[in-house]
């Protein structure tokens, strides 16, 4: 008797965990990071950053093609390092950014392409204009952290953006119309 309510309880376990939904988890902003970088005349290549950005990962462990991801953020909170560039980017040469302005990213489907790689399809929207994307994305941890005491999940990306496509394509092709970007973010379970 005792061996056949532990092997219903299993398949049960099984059950539940084959039709288990993915579970959100929310960007530590503390340690997310999108990097972007352009060449600049041939002369040298210029870098500007996104941190501290919003986002959550529908994560589902069990089938990672039903999850997702979305991100925003503000415009005007990238980083250049010097402020001069970071006034010419919000010009109306490039964004004419507002305070309220964001960018964002939905995914419409993830192709799982390795034991931890995946191509995630979306929609980036900058400057007003709504572009179909893919990043190619490696999970580089899944598990408890060591500090949180909770479950977390790192992952890397990278894709390449064409300024022009986007409407913030001045001084192409002396200033590369190409962005090659290095999306490295973590994310906690929410509560």
């Amino acid at each position: 008797m005792k061996t056949s309510l532990l092997a219903a309880g299993f398949v049960a376990a099984a059950a539940t965990a084959a039709f288990a939904e993915p579970e959100k988890y929310v960007l530590d902003p503390s340690h997310s990071q999108i990097v972007f970088s352009y060449n600049h005349l041939g002369y040298s290549t210029g870098y500007g950053m996104f941190s501290g950005f919003e986002g959550e990962i529908m994560f589902d462990a069990e089938d990672p093609a039903n999850s997702s991801v979305t991100v925003s953020m503000p415009v005007m909170s990238m980083l250049t390092g010097w402020e001069a560039r970071f006034g010419h980017f919000m010009s109306d040469d490039f964004f004419g950014a507002t305070e309220d302005e964001m960018v964002t990213f939905t995914s419409t489907s993830i192709e799982v392409t390795g034991d931890t790689t995946a191509l995630i399809t979306g929609d980036l929207t900058l400057n007003g204009v709504t572009k179909e994307v893919v990043l190619d994305a490696v999970l580089n941890q899944a598990g408890e952290h060591p500090m949180e005491g909770k479950p977390w999940a790192g992952f890397s990306a990278t894709t390449t953006l064409v300024r022009s496509d986007y409407e913030v394509g001045a001084f192409a092709p002396y200033v590369s119309d190409e962005v090659a970007v290095q999306i490295s973010l973590e994310a906690m379970k929410a509560e």
